[in-house]
């Protein structure tokens, strides 16, 4: 039976729409597995810039060496993009598991404990950038007024790689946040009324 085109299930619910359903279903869930390692990766890779980012300037006879332990804002991007690395490696495995059982019964404990997660981490990756940030411009540019010197013309090479790791930690901060939008979406999806028995459960 069908009118205008569409097949109608023995439930009265189109069946278009449970298969664009599945499609977006699947869509979501490889864009979330893609981000997850971006994260991973980048995460690593700006902590590893940062922490390990070092240079020796010799001045007034002397030897003062710089490094990220300097700067607390620094410090607080290795270890929120670490954190960062180490939680998307975790949801990383679990999106494999789901991908490769094709779906898991998804309960809304589960989905709140992987939204509050996303949402934490979301706002300390962001909150590390802009810390950060703040900081890297100050070093570049100096504080006239305070007689703050411009740290950047002395470090160049630690200034580089440090703007480097902060160009990783963006990306990952931006990932993070569209993960906690996705991660949203798969919560509160639990909770409206087109749950139809064709949907697929989310993970």
């Amino acid at each position: 039976m069908s009118y205008l085109g569409v097949g109608i299930s023995p439930g009265n619910v189109p069946v278009s729409h449970s298969i664009n359903v599945k499609v977006v279903d699947r869509r979501v869930r490889v864009a979330e597995l893609v981000l997850r390692c971006v994260i991973c990766g980048l995460g690593v890779l700006a902590a590893v810039l940062v922490g390990t980012d070092s240079q020796v300037r010799e001045i007034f006879s002397i030897r003062k060496k710089a490094k990220y332990t300097d700067m607390k804002a620094l410090v607080f991007l290795v270890i929120a993009n670490g954190t960062a690395a180490a939680y998307s490696l975790m949801q990383v495995l679990r999106c494999v598991v789901s991908m490769i059982r094709g779906h898991v019964l998804f309960s809304k404990p589960l989905a709140w404990a992987i939204f509050s997660g996303d949402q934490v981490m979301a706002y300390v990756t962001v909150a590390a950038v802009a810390a950060t940030a703040q900081s890297a411009v100050i070093s570049k540019l100096g504080q006239p007024e305070l007689q703050w010197m411009k740290i950047c013309n002395m470090y160049g090479k630690y200034c580089n790689q440090i703007g480097e790791g902060i160009a990783s930690a963006l990306i990952v901060s931006l990932s993070m946040v569209a993960i906690s939008c996705m991660s949203a979406f798969s919560l509160f999806r639990l909770y409206g009324g087109n749950k139809g028995k064709g949907s697929p459960r989310w993970w």
